[in-house]
């Protein structure tokens, strides 16, 4: 995959790519060019985005657009991301809105949503040329934040939805429901509402359960709760998480996969359920998500022996 030879050009209506790459980390410009370049020699279109283009070093057969909205991947049978954990959470906007499987390489630390590594790029490439990887669909939720009886904001998360404490010196007072019964009450930093797909982000390091992708379920975790009883809780993917900010207690805020955020008046209640729209991922790989588990965060299984024969 040399940069020194020139792609051929890409007959039109032919197979296309979109490609989303942090453009602030040179390992993600150069892995760009690569893979750019291996795809246009296979005949296949490749499409970013304009506000990317213009720090990638990319051949002027590259087609670009403009708007960053899920139009943008009209016509595209991929959407390959290059970056981070908060790149792959970008693409995943786009994949969500759009309906085209994403399929991420890890240029960060952990990249539990990536399916490959950099070292991984010729094979991302011909994988994607002979079609050779699966698509899964992982759920999501949908969150709806209500003042006085009237919705207020609606958003989505393929994470989490976190709830959270504004003032550093207040705790947030809240009262937490499950299905429209009250479970608890407590002062706290903040609550996290995740699927099985982010109880490897952020509720994990707020002392959540890891739980497996192809368990359908809901994760709610107390961050910082000053109660007896504040243990992360699951629940099936039908039910409903609430969480209500007292009245006397000071504004908090909501974020949405650590992205997308709105401020939450005292008295505002959050609901959160199963999305109706999931995130598309393209997998290369057949590998147990258990090894995937011991791979990222390196756990330490060398004494292990096998199974009983």
């Amino acid at each position: 995959m040399s940069s020194t030879t020139a792609p051929p050009d890409v007959r039109p209506g032919s197979r296309t790519v979109f490609l989303l790459a942090h453009t602030g980390r040179p390992a993600a410009v150069r892995s760009a060019e690569l893979v750019v370049l291996g795809l246009l020699r296979s005949g296949i279109g490749v499409r970013v985005l304009e506000a990317e283009a213009a720090d990638l070093p990319l051949p002027p057969s590259v087609e670009v657009v403009r708007e960053a909205c899920s139009d943008a991947l009209d016509g595209c049978e991929l959407l390959v991301v290059l970056g981070g954990d908060g790149t792959l959470l970008r693409g995943a906007e786009f994949s969500r809105a759009s309906g085209v499987p994403m399929l991420g390489v890890n240029l960060g630390r952990v990249g539990f949503l990536a399916e490959a590594e950099r070292d991984d790029l010729d094979k991302v490439v011909d994988r994607v040329v002979t079609r050779a990887y699966e698509v899964e669909e992982r759920m999501t939720l949908d969150v709806a934040v209500y003042e006085n009886g009237d919705v207020l904001h609606r958003d989505w998360a393929l994470n989490e939805a976190a709830v959270q404490k504004v003032s550093p010196e207040r705790m947030l007072e809240v009262v937490l429901a499950i299905d429209g019964r009250p479970v608890t009450g407590f002062g706290c930093d903040g609550v996290i509402c995740a699927t099985p797909t982010g109880s490897t982000a952020y509720a994990f390091s707020a002392g959540g359960p890891v739980i497996w992708p192809e368990v359908e379920a809901l994760l709610m975790v107390p961050i910082g709760a000053h109660a007896l009883f504040a243990k992360p809780l699951v629940t099936t993917p039908e039910s409903v998480l609430t969480v209500e900010v007292e009245p006397h207690t000071p504004h908090g805020v909501l974020w949405c996969d650590g992205r997308r955020t709105v401020e939450l008046p005292s008295g505002a209640r959050v609901e959160v359920r199963r999305g109706a729209v999931p995130v598309r991922l393209a997998r290369l790989h057949h590998a147990s998500f258990t090894d995937r588990l011991v791979a990222k965060f390196a756990l330490p299984v060398s004494g292990w022996r096998g199974a009983p024969r």
